[in-house]
This record gives structure tokens, sequence and C-alpha cells, in this order.
């Protein structure tokens, strides 16, 4: 039995969920709400699965313009307990990556363009930030880019160096992470710059930490990037359309996912309401489009591949739907499933360690 936690925005009351999903038939059950927060749009879970990390994308925490990041521990049951509460020192938080030895989590706050470090306790409780960046900078897409947007940051795979996309000045910026402090640091390093109007959003590493995958969400396109993990740098291979050419409707791309095995990137569009699936060459890394798979629902937003590549689970969240795919062993195109779950605003999927 997999265990999947769902991240969602809440109107009111609600939280995280919780879903269990029968490993041999697909089956999902949904056990309801299992930790009540504000709009917790994305989770992270500590390394050993004991705590759960949730960003609450709001803009009010304690009087101050800022968001916040509520700490979990989950116990035999799955059941979620709260343990604290502290501001994300940004407004409207929407990612959040836990560091691999579980000292730290990473977080970037949307609205005020700001990324985070703030230390886990023993017990797994949160404590004071211990780093706050400020991003710089604007692009050409004046509704969307007037300012900076930190849309997510991650740490490559030696944990050396966290990665950032920000929307709103068409950057990938990196910084040396020090895993002992939780201290980011960007002197000397070089931000990858992404075409003007691409709005990079997530980015995922290929597992053998030699490519890294960005997904734009203005102009619906996900680049491929050479990484050097000893230099903390990026190299534009090539960027690729996520949705078809004969689509000219409105449509932005939401959550990139690269499939276990390496051999497949996943990218999700919101218009279209569809995963874009490619093929891998495994000598560059560049991207060849396989075609595109329609999630029967709306607005697709993250999704997630289960550890053994075997299965996809989709949050629609304007059709307020948890979706289950299968995945071809051999060609890695998705094939809906009779299995779904209803569940208000779903908009982040996370399978517990």
């Amino acid at each position: 039995m997999a265990t999947l936690l769902i991240g969602t925005y809440t109107r009111g009351s609600g939280g995280i969920h919780q879903i269990e999903m029968d490993d041999t038939t697909g089956e999902m059950t949904h056990r309801g709400v299992v930790g009540e927060c504000r709009s917790p749009s994305f989770l992270a879970f500590s390394p050993d699965g004991r705590f759960v990390y949730a960003v609450n994308e709001i803009a009010d925490f304690q009087g101050a313009q800022a968001g916040s990041v509520t700490a979990f521990t989950r116990d035999a049951a799955g059941t979620l307990k709260a343990l604290n509460t502290v501001s994300s020192h940004g407004s409207y938080p929407c990612h959040i990556t836990t560091a691999r030895d579980g000292k730290h989590v990473l977080l970037a706050n949307y609205g005020s363009g700001t990324v985070a470090v703030i230390p886990i306790k023993p017990d797994g409780s949160l404590g004071n930030a211990v780093c706050v960046i400020q991003h710089a900078g604007s692009s050409v897409n004046k509704a969307r880019q007037e300012g900076p947007h930190a849309h997510s940051i991650n740490l490559d795979t030696s944990a050396r160096f966290a990665l950032a996309c920000d929307l709103g000045t068409d950057e990938v910026i990196v910084y040396r992470y020090n895993a002992r402090t939780g201290m980011l640091d960007r002197a000397g390093l070089q931000a990858a710059k992404a075409a003007p109007g691409a709005g990079p959003r997530h980015l995922a590493f290929h597992p053998n930490g030699r490519f890294a995958y960005v997904i734009n969400e203005l102009d619906s396109t996900i680049s491929t990037y050479r990484y050097d993990p000893n230099a903390g740098t990026l190299a534009l291979i090539g960027s690729v359309p996520t949705l078809p050419t004969s689509f000219t409707a409105a449509s932005t791309t939401a959550e990139v996912v690269v499939h276990p095995s390496g051999k497949w990137v996943y990218g999700s569009n919101r218009g279209h309401d569809s995963i874009a699936v490619f093929a891998v060459n495994p000598a560059s890394g560049a991207l060849r489009p396989l075609g595109h798979v329609l999630t029967g629902g709306k607005t697709p937003r993250n999704f997630a591949v289960d550890p053994k590549g075997r299965r996809m689970v989709v949050a629609n969240q304007d059709s307020n739907e948890v979706r289950l795919f299968t995945l071809d062993e051999r060609t890695g195109m998705p094939t809906a499933t009779e299995h779904a779950v209803s569940i208000p605003l779903p908009v982040c999927v996370r399978f517990a360690p």
C-alpha cells in the first residue's frame, strides 16, 4: 500500500489530505484531511518520512505581509500533528525542499521574490530563518514580470548548490549551500538566463545529476541544461514547446518531473489540460517530443510519479480531483485509469517515503 499526501488551496477549513493506493490494482482510497492548515500548496517530507513541512500560501501571517510554514509530525497511521508554524519571510510561499540531512528546509516566496532557509530542530519543529535573500529585477512581460517572483528552490544531488527559479526575472539563480549553517551565497556564481518572457517555474534533475530540466510557465517550454555539479553552472542545451503547434488558446505550465529511470520527462499544461511527454537522449540530455495525454480534468497542477516508475498521480486543481495514470514501461506514455478521488482544489502530490 502506497501513501500519498495532497496539498490544497483552502477556502476556510481544510488542509492536507491523505490517499492510500493499492500497489496491485492502483485503487485509491481517500482518508480525508489528516493535517489542518491554511492553503498548504506545496509539501516536503523529512528524509525519514517522520515529519512533513507545508508552505502556507498566504500573505497575512501574524499581521505581516508574509506567508508561513507549518511543521507536522506523522504517526503510524499517517495522521499529522502540527508542531509549529513560522514565518516564511516573504509573501505567498509556493515551494519547499527538505535538505537531505534533514537539518533545514529551503523555500521560495512567489509574491515577494525571496528565498529563505529555516532550520529543523531535533524534534522536527522549525526554528527561526537563518538566511533570507531578496531577488531583484524584472523582465518583458509587464503583467507577470514586473518584479522578482521566486517560484522554486532545489538542491542538487550533492547538496552543495541550491538552484532557484525566478519567474519574474527570467533566471535560474545558483547559490552555494552551506549544509552546516544553512547559509546561501551566490558570490562568483552566474545565474542562467532564460529566454525573455519565458518565466522559469520549476526544475527537476536527471538521476545522473548532469542534466537539469526547467519548465517555463509563461512561454510553455521546457529548457534542458547541462549541469556541472563541481562548479554549480548551467549550460543551455535547448528548449522544446510543451504544447501542440495546433493549440492557440491560453495555457501555462506547472510541473516538470523526470521518470526514475531517466528515460522520460513530463510537463503539465494548464489550459490545454495535458501532460506533455518527452524522451531523453541519454548522451546529451536533449528532449524529443512523444506526444500529449489529456488529464481528464481542468488545470493539472503538480503531479508525481511513484518511485517504481509505474504510475503517475495528477492533481486537477479546477475540477477538484486527483487522477491516476499508468505508465507504459516501454514508451513512458501515461494511460488514464478509472481511479480518481474528489478533493477540493488539489495542487500538490507527494508519495510518502
